[in-house]
């Protein structure tokens, strides 16, 4: 597992549960956060993709970055932490993935991870949400860097200090917590619809590029449209990697908002709803300005 995995899950496979009156919120991808007698903050909605149209930041962006002392970013993972996840990623109790999935599926599987040089025996015990994440990434995607990588570079360039909104062992929670049924019914439906969900990421780049969150939001709801057998494993996905972590960011955000001069760049839909970032922030008192 690799945080690009993670980050092309995310990309690849959100559905949102439901419309919501988020004007507020609807375009804007860099937001300018402020209070009486504090240092502004700023929010950037990134794109977690290493696609070159991307990767061209906004000379609004890289002011904010350069103003910051600090770069906040949803997981940082060094050596150890993927370590920690490559070890989580494995059943540890005698279970295996083929009796779970079936050996049509299994196969299919297996072919899919060998030919990101994964070991046949690690393959063996993998369990289905870690199979679905490395799925969503084709072995030609671990060449490039992705937005997210280029930011916390250029944060480092000028001296700031790269932080994490969240820890390793929260992060194996968010998929451990997803019901085994979810899991496998989501492995299934990525081996067999891959061609067709790699497909929808390219409407999300196009509303990301317009700065859209409205139209991000809408591009990751054709997934339910389309397999609405579906849609409440969805549900549940987006739930628990997009909705349950935003709170969680907007409560690690507490002191650091007031202390100032903090960037935070997060994937965009963490920040469009009534009950998206931005929201949360504003209902702790800061002024929340889009900027570009």
């Amino acid at each position: 597992m690799t945080a690009r995995a993670w980050a092309a899950l995310l990309l690849a496979l959100l559905l949102p549960v439901e419309a919501v009156a988020a004007e507020r919120f609807a375009h804007g991808i860099l937001w300018r956060v402020s209070r009486d007698g504090v240092a502004p903050s700023y929010v950037f909605g990134t794109i977690h993709v290493a696609d070159p149209r991307v990767l061209d930041l906004p000379e609004a962006v890289g002011r904010a970055l350069g103003r910051s002392r600090r770069l906040y970013v949803e997981t940082r993972l060094g050596a150890r932490e993927e370590a920690r996840f490559f070890e989580a990623e494995q059943f540890d109790d005698g279970r295996r993935l083929e009796p779970l999935i079936g050996a049509e599926a299994y196969a299919g599987v297996a072919a899919e991870l060998r030919r990101r040089n994964v070991p046949d025996d690690v393959i063996a015990r993998i369990k289905p949400w870690a199979a679905l994440v490395n799925l969503t990434v084709q072995p030609d995607d671990y060449a490039s860097a992705t937005l997210d990588q280029k930011i916390v570079a250029i944060a480092r360039a000028h001296g700031a200090r790269v932080l994490g909104l969240e820890g390793i062992e929260e992060q194996i929670a968010v998929f451990e917590r997803i019901p085994l049924e979810t899991q496998i019914a989501l492995l299934k439906h990525a081996l067999a619809h891959r061609d067709e969900l790699a497909a929808m990421i390219e409407p999300t780049i196009q509303a990301w590029m317009r700065r859209d969150l409205a139209g991000v939001h809408a591009a990751s709801e054709r997934v339910g449209q389309r397999y609405p057998e579906m849609a409440e494993h969805y549900r549940i996905l987006y739930r628990s990697v997009v909705e349950n972590r935003t709170v969680v960011m907007a409560h690690r955000l507490f002191m650091p908002l007031r202390e100032g001069r903090a960037f935070v760049a997060v994937g965009a839909n963490h920040l469009y709803g009534r009950r998206g970032l931005l929201a949360l922030i504003e209902e702790q008192g800061y002024r929340v300005t889009r900027v570009y």
